[in-house]
């Protein structure tokens, strides 16, 4: 007698990561909103890089299971999922603050002062590049050109445009920011305000800790 493949717990699918899986709930809500990402491409697989900042939206950053949720709705690899992921600056693979401020450091925003920007808010929050604020506010990274080179020096919070910053003008940013006052941006939407993961959220495979604070979710950058 003869056994099947699911009956001796073998899946013949993709292979799986070690990863818990999301909770029904947000699940459902990632699969409503990855399916109508994917209605906007000819190849399923084209979808992936939007999929990336979703997921990350989700949780601040790209967790193992976020890789494997976008294995399994585009029909890939995780290794091929994992490629892209790690190889895009974008893509944050451990959990970072509510906000990531981003100064750009590139030359034009460099000479017009960016150098200078990024120099004092480390000095400022007392972070280095890519840390985070003890109060789990704020992760500051320098970035390269954002396309922005009219408005330099120019700084980037959740993907949003503030142009034209001084020291000053950026320390003040900050500051709002981990007290929770509101900002706008120079142009875009508003700056999407933090929200707690749910209590019914598995622990984090890769922190120990459980899902870092998520920035609320919008469409991805194009």
């Amino acid at each position: 007698m003869t056994t099947s493949s699911s009956e001796q717990g073998v899946s013949l699918g993709m292979p799986r990561l070690p990863a818990p899986d999301y909770p029904d709930d947000v699940r459902a809500r990632l699969e409503r909103d990855g399916r109508e990402i994917i209605a906007r491409y000819p190849d399923s697989r084209s979808a992936l890089l939007p999929l990336l900042h979703l997921v990350q939206a989700e949780e601040g950053h790209v967790t193992r299971t976020g890789m494997q949720f976008c294995a399994d709705i585009l029909g890939l690899t995780t290794a091929e999922v994992t490629a892209v992921a790690t190889f895009y600056t974008m893509y944050r693979r451990r959990p970072s603050g509510d906000y990531q401020v981003g100064v750009c450091t590139n030359t034009l925003c460099a000479v017009m002062g960016g150098d200078a920007i990024f120099s004092a808010l480390q000095d400022h929050l007392g972070v280095g590049n890519g840390e985070t604020t003890d109060d789990g506010k704020v992760t500051l990274e320098h970035i390269e050109c954002n396309a922005a080179c009219d408005f330099a020096p120019v700084v980037m919070v959740n993907w949003e445009f503030f142009d034209n910053q001084t020291v000053a003008s950026a320390k003040r940013l900050v500051d709002d920011l981990r007290a929770g006052a509101p900002v706008e941006p120079t142009r875009g939407a508003p700056c999407a305000r933090s929200r707690t993961p749910p209590a019914s959220w598995p622990a984090s495979p890769t922190s120990g800790t459980g899902p870092s604070r998520r920035a609320a979710a919008r469409d991805p950058p194009r």
